[in-house]
Protein backbone atom coordinates (compact mmCIF):
# COMPACT_ATOMS: atom_id res chain seq x y z
CA UNK A 1 0.00 0.00 0.00
CA UNK A 2 1.28 3.30 -0.77
CA UNK A 3 2.24 6.19 1.29
CA UNK A 4 0.06 8.94 0.94
CA UNK A 5 1.87 12.29 0.92
CA UNK A 6 0.34 16.24 0.01
CA UNK A 7 2.27 19.44 -0.28
CA UNK A 8 0.94 22.11 1.31
CA UNK A 9 1.95 25.98 3.47
CA UNK A 10 2.59 26.30 6.80
CA UNK A 11 0.25 27.96 8.32
CA UNK A 12 0.44 28.30 12.16
CA UNK A 13 3.30 27.22 14.61
CA UNK A 14 2.48 27.98 18.02
CA UNK A 15 1.77 24.73 19.40
CA UNK A 16 5.03 22.41 20.66
CA UNK A 17 6.18 20.11 17.97
CA UNK A 18 2.98 20.34 15.83
CA UNK A 19 2.58 22.57 12.64
CA UNK A 20 -0.94 23.43 10.95
CA UNK A 21 -0.57 22.97 6.92
CA UNK A 22 -3.10 24.04 4.93
CA UNK A 23 -3.41 22.27 1.67
CA UNK A 24 -5.35 22.98 -1.31
CA UNK A 25 -7.19 20.76 -3.92
CA UNK A 26 -8.01 21.58 -7.11
CA UNK A 27 -10.74 19.59 -9.16
CA UNK A 28 -13.08 20.89 -12.30
CA UNK A 29 -16.56 21.33 -11.55
CA UNK A 30 -19.05 18.73 -13.05
CA UNK A 31 -21.54 20.86 -14.33
CA UNK A 32 -19.56 23.85 -15.17
CA UNK A 33 -16.30 22.74 -15.60
CA UNK A 34 -15.22 25.76 -13.98
CA UNK A 35 -11.59 24.67 -12.03
CA UNK A 36 -12.95 24.68 -8.23
CA UNK A 37 -10.30 25.44 -5.13
CA UNK A 38 -11.21 23.35 -1.59
CA UNK A 39 -8.37 23.67 1.28
CA UNK A 40 -8.07 21.71 4.31
CA UNK A 41 -6.07 22.26 7.25
CA UNK A 42 -3.63 19.56 8.78
CA UNK A 43 -1.89 19.12 12.27
CA UNK A 44 1.58 18.10 11.53
CA UNK A 45 3.79 16.26 13.81
CA UNK A 46 7.44 18.69 13.65
CA UNK A 47 9.69 17.17 15.90
CA UNK A 48 12.29 19.25 15.88
CA UNK A 49 10.34 22.45 15.74
CA UNK A 50 12.21 23.31 12.35
CA UNK A 51 9.09 25.01 10.14
CA UNK A 52 8.17 28.97 10.26
CA UNK A 53 4.95 30.41 9.13
CA UNK A 54 4.61 30.29 4.95
CA UNK A 55 6.77 27.65 4.22
CA UNK A 56 6.07 25.07 1.52
CA UNK A 57 6.26 21.25 3.29
CA UNK A 58 5.93 18.37 1.99
CA UNK A 59 4.06 15.76 4.82
CA UNK A 60 2.88 12.07 5.01
CA UNK A 61 0.55 9.90 6.51
CA UNK A 62 1.19 8.01 9.77
CA UNK A 63 -0.23 6.01 12.70
CA UNK A 64 -2.78 8.48 15.02
CA UNK A 65 -0.13 10.36 17.05
CA UNK A 66 -2.95 11.99 19.10
CA UNK A 67 -6.14 12.78 18.87
CA UNK A 68 -6.15 15.29 15.49
CA UNK A 69 -2.61 14.48 14.56
CA UNK A 70 -2.28 11.95 11.89
CA UNK A 71 0.56 13.49 9.36
CA UNK A 72 4.28 13.86 9.98
CA UNK A 73 6.81 16.25 8.32
CA UNK A 74 8.81 14.61 5.79
CA UNK A 75 10.65 17.64 4.31
CA UNK A 76 10.75 21.20 3.93
CA UNK A 77 10.40 22.03 0.15
CA UNK A 78 11.36 25.68 0.29
CA UNK A 79 11.49 28.24 2.96
CA UNK A 80 9.72 31.33 3.42
CA UNK A 81 10.97 34.58 2.92
CA UNK A 82 8.86 36.22 5.84
CA UNK A 83 11.40 36.34 8.33
CA UNK A 84 13.41 38.23 6.24
CA UNK A 85 11.25 41.13 5.42
CA UNK A 86 10.51 41.45 9.28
Amino acid sequence: MPVKEKIGIVVSTKMQKTIVVKIENRFSHPIYSKTMIKTRKYLVHDEMEQCNIGDQVLVQECRPLSKCKRWKLNKILSKSSLLTQL
